[in-house]
């Protein structure tokens, strides 16, 4: 159950989710006192409204989750919104 923000230097309280981003791994954890058994399992984690803005979480090759900044998109003049350069009269 995700009852804090993944953001090991945030741990802000999860009480609502009207903000934030909730994200769901299939993640691989080994088994204490079984030797090497592994259990693979779905894992919810939330990050709260402010990390959100700046982190993402990911799956990396062997399985484990990660927090990693955001990249900040570059937007070009063909991406920007159409807009007419004379209003239409009517």
């Amino acid at each position: 159950m995700v009852n804090h923000c993944a953001n090991p230097e945030c741990c802000k309280p999860l009480h609502y989710l009207r903000e934030g981003r909730v994200y769901v791994f299939d993640v691989t954890r080994t088994v204490t006192g079984t030797g090497e058994r592994t259990t693979r399992r779905m894992e919810h984690f939330w990050l709260c409204g402010a990390c959100s803005e700046s982190y993402l979480l990911e799956q990396v090759e062997d399985r484990t989750v990660r927090i990693t900044p955001r990249t900040k998109r570059v937007v070009s003049a063909t991406m920007m919104p159409y807009k007419a350069a004379h209003p239409i009269a009517s």
